[in-house]
């Protein structure tokens, strides 16, 4: 079976995935005790993350004891960092290629969790092959859109969809060929 890329990724209501400070609390709006809204499950199926530099800086912020993701090839695409250090592999060259390259080994799936600009440049590429989208019940106004404008258009196929007492709405899209 070939390898997917897929976008797990949460955003508000009005299409939003962080302030435009990077703040992301409104997700804590919808934390609930025993409920991960499929996220551990989801985790079983991947084996590479793909983030930019700003999610893994705002990652690294939260001051964990051990980086969530020690069990995957982790790559950060930036245009200034290159090398890696304990965690992760730095990126600056073509997503194509990158993803090519994946999907040529041997693995399981291919996560994608942001930021706006990666979602931006892979959607621009049509690199993601599913999206999955947990829309928390919450307005912010303004910020860091999921989805910025100047991609090209794309039709996709809902796959799936579930709900949650806590209002948060999680929809499963593939790419539709």
């Amino acid at each position: 079976m070939p390898r997917k890329v897929v976008l797990y990724i949460a955003m508000s209501l009005d299409g939003y995935i962080a302030k435009e400070d990077d703040n992301i609390d409104f997700l804590s709006k919808v934390e609930e005790p025993g409920e991960d809204y499929g996220y551990h499950a989801f985790q079983h199926t991947v084996d590479t993350l793909i983030w930019g530099r700003r999610t893994y800086d705002k990652v690294l912020s939260f001051g964990m004891s051990e980086f969530p993701h020690k069990d995957k090839k982790c790559y950060v695409l930036s245009k200034s960092k290159t090398g890696q250090d304990e965690n992760v592999e730095f990126y600056g060259g073509s997503l194509t290629e990158l993803i090519s390259s994946l999907k040529q080994q041997q693995g399981k799936n291919i996560y994608c969790d942001g930021g706006g600009e990666v979602v931006s440049a892979l959607l621009k590429e049509n690199l993601i092959d599913q999206l999955i989208i947990s829309i928390i019940p919450h307005l912010l106004g303004s910020g860091i859109r999921l989805f910025q404008d100047g991609r090209p258009e794309q039709n996709l196929t809902l796959t799936h969809s579930s709900t949650f007492k806590s209002g948060l709405v999680q929809l499963w899209y593939n790419r539709a060929e």
